[in-house]
């Protein structure tokens, strides 16, 4: 468990926090760019960590992210004009653009040192892998670099847009529970189970083969393997499989809050997200699947866009259409003769149990056991990495190694002699699941 100070410390992200701070050394997604698709549409509202903010696209397609509130008298500039290249404010006409700069003081007389300092405040903003992503952090010239770090270069990005799909959804929690529950394969043996005596193929929810449902099933204590890599770490998950050999389940964590899913064999699609705080009492999770061998279409784009695997069926604004307002749609005689939840989708399933922790998990009441291996370095490696940042000011070192994050997960067999380590090496080459 944690103590109370240190949950707080996990949990919260504005800009006066420690964690808050460290989040801000890194590029996080801010939006999905089917939501600002044109130049001059709509302005976006978007929040992170706490900041009110307001996106929109200019006339030459730039994209622009400011405070949501005009500096003049605080009016939102979410109702503002977006025309000729800047977003104008309908209280009183000042206009700025993309980089907060005024472009147009209609009620300041001329000459004025307004006109030379007024700004609005605004991040810089890059398109990548169909999304949006925002810098919140120190300014480029404060850097000992004198410049910004470079976007995380996890794989789906890098691949041509027809080999990903990509969409968000909605969490009404906090990010860390979420990401605790990735890292946590040894609930698959119940939470996403057929019901007790209901046979792995008969279940029509299934998540995964049935032969892989079965070792996930009969094993419910997997023995955890955490390896530390330049930015975060592999946890290898191993469950006795059949003649001698052992299922390996490996998830992937890149900091500060990239996840992925453990299941995937060779030629299957990879599963991931990336953790977004709304609040300290809700998130977004940025998912996306992605296939190095081939393009994702037909049937398959099809099942991801009905929500599939970590991808939660949504609606509009990106809100799960089971969710704590309906109770998961759980149905009670499914679950007492065909699932173990009772709620259909495996995401939703983890929404359900994610959600029904509270808005903040109070870390300090909890009884952990060996199967919470990866859940204890990972909240190790976040408490000791804010905590260095906020103590004597060590900036991460994980922000600049971009290319880092081009990691995979994945499911492997091997003997049941055979370590992790090499595990890593017959499943990628690559003693840490290292692509590139």
């Amino acid at each position: 468990m944690l103590s109370i100070a240190d949950n707080e410390l996990l949990t919260r992200t504005g800009a006066d926090t420690p964690m808050g701070q460290y989040f801000r050394r890194f590029w996080q997604p801010v939006a999905l760019m089917e939501e600002l698709p044109e130049p001059d549409g709509p302005p976006l509202r978007v929040t992170v960590m706490g900041e009110a903010l307001v996106a929109f696209r200019d006339s030459n397609g730039r994209l622009g992210l400011l405070d949501a509130h005009c500096p003049h008298r605080g009016a939102n500039l979410f109702f503002g004009r977006n025309e000729e290249c800047g977003l104008r404010c309908v209280y009183h006409g000042w206009k700025f653009d993309v980089e907060g700069k005024a472009m147009d003081l209609p009620n300041i007389p001329p000459g004025a040192r307004h006109h030379d300092t007024i700004r609005a405040k605004a991040y810089p903003t890059r398109e990548w892998g169909e999304m949006v992503w925002a810098y919140m952090g120190p300014p480029a010239e404060s850097m000992p670099e004198g410049r910004l770090p470079e976007l995380p270069q996890l794989e789906f990005g890098v691949l041509p847009a027809a080999n990903r799909y990509v969409t968000k959804q909605y969490v009404d929690c906090n990010w860390g529970q979420v990401m605790e529950g990735d890292l946590d394969t040894s609930h698959f043996s119940f939470l996403h189970m057929p019901a007790p005596g209901v046979a792995s193929n008969e279940n029509p929810d299934a998540p995964a083969d049935e032969r892989r449902l079965r070792w996930i099933r009969n094993d419910p204590m997997p023995k955890f393997t955490v390896l530390p890599h330049e930015v975060g770490f592999v946890v290898g998950g191993v469950r006795a499989a059949d003649d001698g050999q052992n299922y390996w389940r490996i998830t992937q964590f890149t900091l500060p809050a990239h996840g992925t899913g453990p299941s995937t064999f060779p030629g299957e699609t990879y599963f991931g997200f990336t953790l977004v705080p709304i609040t300290d009492q809700s998130c977004w999770m940025y998912c996306y699947g992605w296939n190095p061998e081939r393009p994702i279409e037909g049937e398959e784009r099809a099942k991801l866009l009905q929500g599939h695997g970590i991808i939660a069926n949504t609606g509009p604004d990106y809100v799960p259409l089971q969710n704590r307002g309906n109770d998961y749609l759980i149905d009670r005689e499914t679950q007492r003769n065909a699932t173990y939840t009772g709620v259909k989708g495996l995401a939703e399933q983890d929404l359900m149990i994610q959600e029904s922790q509270g808005p903040i998990l109070d870390r300090t009441r909890e009884n952990l056991t060996a199967t919470d291996a990866a859940v204890v370095r990972f909240r190790r490696t976040l408490l000791d990495a804010a905590k260095a940042l906020a103590a004597s000011g060590a900036e991460p070192a994980a922000p600049w190694r971009h290319e880092a994050y081009r990691v995979r997960p994945g499911s492997w067999f091997a003997a049941n002699d055979v370590s992790f380590e090499d595990v890593m090496l017959q499943r990628f080459d690559d003693p840490l699941g290292r692509v590139g």
